[in-house]
């Protein structure tokens, strides 16, 4: 008498190959939702953490500029003319303007592209392609290190 339920008898291999790749869908359906949810939770928190701190700058850009004209007055008060008191606050945000735009093109000269990422996506493209070394321009793995 043979085992009905003997392995390998009752379940043919195509079977259990389409079975496995229809659960691994599944799962990831199931991923991509569960991160969806939490993105959306996330992005709420994050829009209303934006609108805060937006108008927190708002309100101290205006103090800011209520300050440069107590200032102005300040230096009326001391014997200057209005137009000095003024114009001196005024050359004033003129000088930190422009220090404040050469260091942001001193900055800005610094930003490299992101090379190790590059260099790994180069790499993944070599392996998926079949090709045994990645595309030239890329930096050796020891370099990343």
């Amino acid at each position: 008498m043979t085992d009905v339920n003997a392995p390998g008898d009752d379940i043919p291999l195509k079977k259990i190959i389409s079975s496995a790749v229809a659960d691994l869908q599944r799962l990831i359906k199931a991923q991509v939702e569960l991160a969806k949810l939490e993105i959306a939770g996330s992005a709420q928190a994050a829009a209303k953490t934006g609108g805060l701190i937006t108008g927190a700058l708002v309100m101290a850009g205006t103090g800011g500029l209520f300050l440069l004209v107590t200032i102005a007055y300040v230096l009326v008060a001391l014997g200057l003319p209005v137009w000095a008191g003024f114009g001196i606050v005024t050359g004033f945000l003129f000088l930190v303007a422009v220090i404040l735009g050469l260091m942001g093109r001193s900055a800005a000269k610094k930003i490299t592209p992101p090379e190790r990422t590059i260099a790994e996506i180069n790499k993944t493209k070599a392996a998926l392609s079949g090709s045994s070394s990645p595309a030239t321009g890329t930096l050796p793995s020891s370099a990343s290190d």
